[in-house]
């Protein structure tokens, strides 16, 4: 089963564009999470955001290391 075309175009409703941005950056996220898991990688994303005045900066390892850490003392 193939995909179907995805027409790219502004999407010019402003609380639409901004929800569309925020589940996209999630979906990144999540991405440079898993690429971390699973190949043992610290990864890093400098993210524009065209709402806000200066770039949002991630660095997964840091939070994973955070997160494992948490978990590992409520135990």
């Amino acid at each position: 089963m193939t995909r179907k075309k995805v027409k790219l175009a502004y999407i010019t409703n402003d609380s639409t564009r901004k929800a569309t941005y925020k589940k996209r950056i999630k979906g990144l996220k999540n991405k440079m999470r898993e690429l971390s898991t699973l190949c043992g990688i610290d990864t890093f994303a400098i993210m524009y955001n065209p709402y806000k005045s200066q770039p949002e900066i991630t660095k997964v390892a840091e939070q994973l290391k955070k997160h494992c850490k948490e978990n590992w003392e409520n135990e």
